[in-house]
């Protein structure tokens, strides 16, 4: 049986730490601000911003939420990233994802500000990732996060055969790039993989991002594998899930992530942490 990695427990101990970083700016003079912009009605996305500006508030961060229509255009989105660029009041932007279909994403994602790129989605800082040179660089939260569950279970990479599945911006290849850092030798499987069983099958450490509930099963995984589930998804019952079948795939692996309470809590609390992070940067 393996043993489980507590998201919640980890995510509690970064925001304490965080906490405390943020009442250090205070008594000099600075209070980190998060801008997060809303454009449109998605009901998930408000949950999530919500859920930010909650977080923040809650570690003493300044938090800012813009609400734009729905039928904002996107001159008029770039035009207040460009005012909030030049805010030196503003440490961190984030625009949620996803955008009105008359919005260019990566136009957008090119627009912040690549020191106050709250997500590390900008080309400048997936650059310098995939570089190694991450000091001072913004990373994606959840990628970010799935590192420190290995460092604080003192999960070695080192030489690891790492297998991420999924090749999304905002899991996949940055988990790759931050594997690749930690010296695993890293394969990518995605949707056009051929035998992806076969592969899976070989992973000392295996990140799963795909998004589809219980992709992988059982028989998919080495005995001893370290499993990220990085999923939230419903399972039949409206219950929320993960991308792994974890009932099954715990007896195998050596440590695992359940969903919830494993990878979604490390996401918004690198969040904040990231926030103090650019802060600090730009002082």
């Amino acid at each position: 049986m393996s043993q489980i990695i507590d998201g919640k427990s980890l995510a509690a101990e970064i925001d304490a730490q965080t906490m405390v970083e943020t009442e250090q700016l205070k008594q000099n003079g600075i209070t980190p601000h998060l801008v997060v912009i809303l454009v449109g009605e998605d009901g998930a996305s408000q949950i999530y911003v919500r859920n930010k500006e909650r977080r923040a508030q809650k570690l003493g961060i300044k938090s800012t939420v813009i609400k734009m229509d729905s039928d904002t255009t996107e001159k008029e989105l770039l035009a207040k990233i460009h005012e909030l660029n030049q805010d030196v009041d503003v440490n961190a932007i984030l625009v949620q994802m996803p955008l009105p279909k008359q919005i260019d994403e990566f136009k957008v994602i090119m627009a912040i500000d690549p020191k106050k790129d709250a997500d590390g989605f900008h080309p400048v800082n997936v650059g310098r990732l995939f570089e190694n040179e991450i000091a001072q660089t913004p990373v994606a939260c959840t990628p970010q996060g799935i590192m420190e569950m290995f460092k604080k279970y003192q999960i070695s990479l080192d030489g690891k055969n790492a297998v991420v599945v999924g090749r999304s911006t905002i899991v996949g290849k940055p988990m790759a790039a931050l594997l690749l850092n930690a010296n695993a030798t890293v394969t990518v499987v995605h949707s056009h993989t051929k035998d992806l069983e076969e592969i899976t099958k070989k992973a000392d450490i295996l990140v799963v991002a795909t998004g589809i509930a219980h992709f992988i099963k059982a028989d998919q995984v080495k005995d001893g594998a370290v499993v990220i589930d990085v999923g939230m998804d419903r399972d039949e019952n409206g219950k929320l899930t993960g991308d792994v079948d974890f009932e099954k795939v715990q007896e195998k692996a050596s440590f695992i992530t359940p969903v919830p309470k494993g990878v979604g809590p490390m996401t918004i609390s690198m969040l904040m942490k990231q926030t103090i992070d650019l802060t600090r940067w730009s002082v």
